[in-house]
């Protein structure tokens, strides 16, 4: 298993990153990487000269890059990830200083084979795209991603069960720096006035629990996070008299990454950047599926 690369994956970190499943593209090759960034160039300024994205009175011009990013596989069977970005340049500074970053998007599969394994010929799978930037980018190149590949996107969202793996896998994670708190935040259903309840536990005492209740290391079973999560709600009761099993989970914030239902992931340790995308990759292919 390979292990990306922290130099080279170190802006991916501490953004936040909006999650979409995306069928496979049909005669998509990233050895033509040069054309698509011709392409979908010309498509990003037809669709602003429709008035979209102008800014009145400066020249904007908007630069398209593609690029890929061979770290982030889970396997050698992995498609390489496909990163695409949107730069902003003013006519002013013709040098590339005067370059913004305005939307980034890259597309990935880590540890996908079994996806990939039953596609039609002249399709490649990367099932899991993720987007950091105005939404009004997004979509203008997902059009031109359904249009030139035949494919389609849709969001991501990620079940409070899921979310709750997250909250036991990743509190058994070994972290060097100092760790911050597990937090879980609670939506309370059937309210005039919507209520979240934010939910700290101390990393040291989120571990020394899950630690209790993981049989195997390395492997986590269904019954192992029911066990955590009960633990954690009853410890919760015991002091606030709140049933939290009553309530919705929302949002799970570890050392390792915080995600939300919504489909809102922040990766925050590079080491374990291919385990959280194998594991988003996973929830991406059961949306197509």
């Amino acid at each position: 298993k390979k292990n990306a690369d922290p130099q080279r994956t170190a802006f991916l970190l501490h953004k936040q990153w909006t999650l979409y499943s995306v069928t496979p593209l049909y005669r998509f090759s990233d050895a033509h990487l040069k054309d698509y960034t011709r392409l979908l160039s010309a498509f990003v300024a037809a669709e602003k000269q429709k008035g979209l994205a102008v800014e009145i009175g400066v020249e904007l011009d908007i630069k398209v890059a593609f690029s890929s990013l061979p770290d982030l596989q889970g396997s050698d069977q992995d498609q390489a990830a496909i990163l695409v970005q949107l730069f902003l340049r003013s006519s002013a500074s013709k040098n590339n200083s005067g370059e913004k970053l305005l939307w980034s998007g890259w597309f990935c599969s880590v540890s996908g084979e079994d996806f990939s394994e039953n596609k039609p010929e002249g399709f490649t799978c990367l099932p899991l795209f993720l987007t950091n930037g105005a939404e009004s980018y997004t979509a203008i190149v997902g059009s031109w991603f359904q249009k030139t590949f035949d494919c389609y996107f849709r969001r991501l969202a990620i079940s409070p069960l899921n979310l709750s793996w997250m909250a036991a896998m990743w509190t058994g994670c070994k972290v060097d720096k100092t760790v911050p708190a597990l937090e879980l935040v609670f939506s309370v259903p059937r309210l005039p006035q919507p209520l979240d309840i934010s939910y700290a536990i101390h990393p040291e005492d989120a571990k020394a629990l899950w630690d209790t209740v993981q049989k195997t290391p390395g492997e986590v079973t269904q019954e192992e996070v029911d066990v955590f999560m009960d633990c954690l709600y009853s410890h919760f009761h015991r002091h606030f008299k709140i049933h939290l099993s009553a309530a919705k989970l929302v949002k799970v914030s570890t050392a390792i990454a915080s995600a939300h239902c919504d489909g809102i992931i922040k990766f925050l340790q590079s080491q374990y950047l291919t385990g959280v995308l194998m594991l988003l990759t996973e929830l991406a292919v059961s949306q197509i599926q």
